[in-house]
């Protein structure tokens, strides 16, 4: 039988209000028409015009038809049907149902869509059979737009139609549209469900989650007599176990009069998801007590149990149950088994596993790849990458967001690089997790740009992104920027307890104090926990702003660990004051807290900027014994720093001599900076000499020895490590300073011309100038290289600490201190004309640069003028 489209025009609305209505079984023709159809061949596309007739047989083309569907010949198929459209050949029904059966069959989602636009010009509804064949074709390639539009066009729909269009939106996660349609279906098409619609439905309601509905589900179930059945009744179980309701699906299970494996991993699943885990476990001993023996499925949820409940007694009898049962090479339960070992931190018994693996998918790759990651082992992660790259294994998102953490830990930015470029040719970028990762890694690597980059090119931006790029800009000395991005983010999200850690950060390093305070208020009013990182980081903000007072009552208020005392400690050290540091000390101590290697740092920097030479040793010394904290390389830094400080450089070049371990650049550095202090140049190009052997791209060695040569008038030796430099491509990074007014930070950099209030502020500092010159001030004692061509009245006005002290002399009211923060070392010549103004305008006038706090007030500093700025000097030029 033929069907035919022309002598049929029933309206399709006519056809929805009685869907009884027949269409008279006739003829099926094409019109006559040049067929340009793009067929798959091989990953490609080739346009085919088909044009050649003489291959149709004259008896019977519509079995020839179907012979070459039924030999799965598409391109042939098709071809034969363009053929029999141009001689005006009846195609019959099961032709065309056989024909798009093959489309689905054969993956030929564009030669079924071709074939449905022909079909749908020639008639105005579709057969029941012909219908359901254009349904499950379209569902099946996750095409529900035309499924739908298939749906409506049918003439008369049965139990099949409903089952496929209801599975595709279900499949699909529409589990509302698929809910409307069952709904639809029973009460207005008629049409009963069955033994294939309930399963579906009901896991679209565990899909919402709707228990309601569910439960409406269940009542039909036992109406139309399907409680007994056993695909039915798993699906209940599933639904009730989604929807949280643990009691009814328990109750479920144990009235159903026969139970499969499925339903036995049902229940236990749903314990184990639940966090019913004992339950969960007593009921894979009853499983085990009837003699059904578990699958996959349940040793696998079993093992995650394990480690969930963190027994791995338990979690080693289950591997032992695998082994038993020939289930140590299945990939299902090999990767929950290495994840439960990683969690219990038996690595080498998750190594096991992982390498007894014959074949190993993504997973298996990842969780070990995420464990390497995760144990800071970022070169075994990236090993293991290579492994799996080398093995033809494919990486998903998880898999490239580890491997690039561990390239961030690594600071490997040519892998980083080509996985960001695997992640835009797979469109693997579009998940977020890989794009905040990048912004992870390249700030790490320092190419900020380019994590800016990936920033400004996801679409949505989560929390995690905009955290991610204000650490990122806090990491790469961008704090200024990091505040305007926080205050952006602000705008649409509420912030985490790391964001909040991450801005704290950045306002204690350029002295934001007011908007640390505002900070400090709104973590406050938003509720967020104070614990974890952020009341250090809280405290870290005050100390670091100077403000001893709030960082007192931050320290008192909360739990105190080692890191809290250490903070206060570094606070100390900053301002030179080893006595309370030594004091403070021992109140930590006689506290119960154990002091670690950090604690120790601060204490020994403490004592050799007070001059505690004595005291610092004595420390050093006690470390091992007293305290059981092994010294290292930086403590042995800091005792080197002490003893040259004070001028005892034989002692300082003695001690590194005698050290149990090779020292690095920067213990010899510390000693190259005693030279520089005390002006001995031998001495010092020894340990510039030792420094260079190891580190040749630290600019501030560089620099250094030049301070050294310029102090000892070797100016033929400083212009020798320029050019040096210049041919290494190294630069000093430019001066920059911070000063809080009113609430509003403002940036200066060196030589700023570009300020509005540029020309007032030169015009003041001209005028310290002049009465500077009239008392006979002198600024230095000698001139340093990045200053050698530079007039004094250049130097007073360029500088970026001295730009940013004017400001707040001009803005703020007389006698209110002025705070500025400096992003490098402050040279002799600023230092001392910040004395000077400190007496002539009566203030008090605060500058904290990277390794010093100074006070300065009617003409002194709290650092005594101890010669410690030119330790790694980059002062600006």
């Amino acid at each position: 039988m033929a069907f035919c489209a022309k002598t049929s025009q029933t309206p399709l609305r006519q056809n929805l209000r009685n869907p009884k209505t027949r269409i008279p079984e006739t003829s099926f023709y094409f019109k006559p028409k040049t067929r340009h159809f793009s067929s798959k061949n091989a990953q490609s596309v080739q346009v085919l015009n088909t044009q050649n007739t003489s291959s149709i047989a004259t008896k019977n083309p519509n079995s020839r038809l179907n012979e070459l569907c039924l030999n799965g010949s598409l391109e042939q198929a098709l071809k034969y049907l363009d053929s029999m459209q141009e001689l005006n050949i009846c195609v019959d029904e099961d032709a065309l149902v056989n024909l798009v059966r093959l489309c689905e069959w054969k993956r030929g989602y564009d030669e079924g869509l071709y074939l449905h636009s022909v079909v749908s010009k020639t008639m105005s509804h579709l057969s029941v059979r012909l219908g359901n064949a254009f349904l499950s074709m379209f569902v099946k390639f996750g095409d529900l737009g035309h499924a739908w539009y298939v749906f409506g066009k049918m003439c008369d729909r049965d139990l099949f139609s409903w089952n496929v269009l209801i599975g595709g939106y279900a499949k699909a996660g529409f589990f509302d549209e698929a809910l409307s349609l069952y709904q639809r279906m029973f009460w207005v098409g008629g049409v009963k469900p069955d033994v294939y619609t309930f399963p579906c439905v009901l896991r679209t309601c565990g899909g919402v989650p709707d228990l309601k509905r569910g439960k409406e589900v269940h009542v039909h179930v036992i109406r139309f007599g399907y409680e007994a059945d056993v695909d039915v009744v798993n699906a209940l179980i599933t639904m009730y176990v989604k929807c949280g309701d643990l009691v009814r699906a328990r109750l479920v299970f144990d009235g159903m009069p026969k139970r499969d494996r499925i339903s036995w991993n049902a229940m236990i699943s749903g314990y184990f998801e639940n966090g019913e885990y004992m339950k969960g476990l007593m009921l894979f001993i009853m499983m085990r007590e009837v003699l059904v023996d578990p699958d996959f499925m349940t040793l696998s949820s079993v093992i995650s149990a394990s480690e969930l409940l963190g027994d791995e007694k338990l979690g080693r009898e289950v591997h032992g149950y695998v082994i038993k049962m020939g289930f140590s090479d299945d990939v299902s339960v090999c990767n929950p088994l290495i994840k439960m070992y990683l969690s219990f931190g038996n690595r080498e018994e998750g190594e096991k596993v992982f390498s007894r693996m014959e074949s190993k998918d993504v997973v298996s790759w990842t969780t070990m790849i995420s464990c390497y990651e995760g144990s800071v082992l970022p070169d075994k992660a990236v090993e293991t990458y290579q492994m799996m790259e080398a093995e033809g294994s494919m990486p998903d998102e998880i898999t490239i967001a580890s491997v690039l953490s561990a390239c961030a830990c690594l600071g490997n930015l040519d892998l980083g690089i080509k996985l960001h470029q695997l992640a835009m040719r797979t469109g693997l970028i579009s998940y977020i997790i890989i794009a905040n990762t990048l912004i992870d890694m390249y700030s790490k690597c320092k190419c900020i740009d380019k994590a800016l980059e990936v920033f400004h090119q996801i679409p949505d931006k989560n929390v995690i992104s905009w955290t991610s790029i204000i650490l990122g800009l806090r990491l790469n000395n961008r704090s200024f920027e990091a505040l305007i991005f926080f205050r952006k983010m602000m705008l649409n999200l509420k912030p985490n307890s790391v964001t909040l850690v991450s801005i704290l950060s950045a306002c204690a390093r350029i002295g934001a104090l007011m908007c640390g305070k505002e900070i400090h208020a709104h973590a406050l009013r938003i509720g967020v926990a104070f614990d974890g990182f952020l009341p250090n980081a809280l405290l870290d903000m005050y100390v670091r702003c100077g403000r001893m007072k709030p960082a007192w009552n931050q320290f008192n208020s909360n739990e105190r660990d080692v890191s809290a005392w250490n903070i206060l400690l570094t606070g100390y050290a900053e301002r030179g004051q080893g006595a309370l540091a030594e004091e403070f000390f021992r109140k930590m101590i006689d506290s119960k807290v154990n002091p670690d290697e950090v604690t120790f740092i601060a204490l020994l920097c403490a004592c050799s900027r007070s001059g505690m030479v004595t005291e610092g040793l004595e420390l050093f010394n006690s470390m091992k014994q007293v305290y059981s904290v092994t010294p290292n390389l930086r403590h042995y830094a800091c005792i080197v720093d002490l003893l040259g400080r004070a001028g005892q450089l034989e002692e300082a070049y003695g001690f590194i001599q005698k050290m149990p371990m090779k020292p690095d650049a920067a213990i010899w550095g510390a000693l190259l900076n005693a030279c520089r202090i005390h002006r001995w140049l031998e001495l010092g190009e020894l340990a510039a000499g030792h420094i260079f052997e190891t580190d040749t791209r630290h600019v501030g060695y560089y620099v250094l020895l030049c301070n050294l040569y310029a102090a000892s008038g070797k100016w033929d030796e400083v212009a020798k490590v320029r050019r040096l430099m210049r041919e290494k491509g190294l630069t000093i990074d430019p001066g920059c300073s911070w000063v809080e007014v009113k609430g509003e930070v403002h940036a200066f950099l060196s030589g700023d011309n570009f300020h509005p209030q540029i020309k007032e502020i030169n015009s003041v500092l001209e005028g310290f100038y002049e009465k500077m010159k009239a008392v006979g001030f002198a600024g230095s004692e000698y001139v340093s290289m990045d200053k050698s061509e530079a007039s004094k009245a250049e130097i007073f006005c360029g500088h970026s600490e001295m730009l940013a002290v004017a400001f707040g002399l001009i803005n703020t009211a007389p006698g209110m201190p002025i705070w500025v923060t400096k992003n490098l070392y402050t040279c002799q010549s600023c230092h001392n004309t910040v004395k000077f103004i400190s007496k002539i305008v009566r203030r008090d006038i605060f500058v904290r640069d990277t390794e010093h706090f100074h006070h300065f007030k009617d003409g002194t500093c709290s650092c005594g003028d101890e010669g410690y700025w030119g330790r790694l000097d980059r002062s600006e030029s």
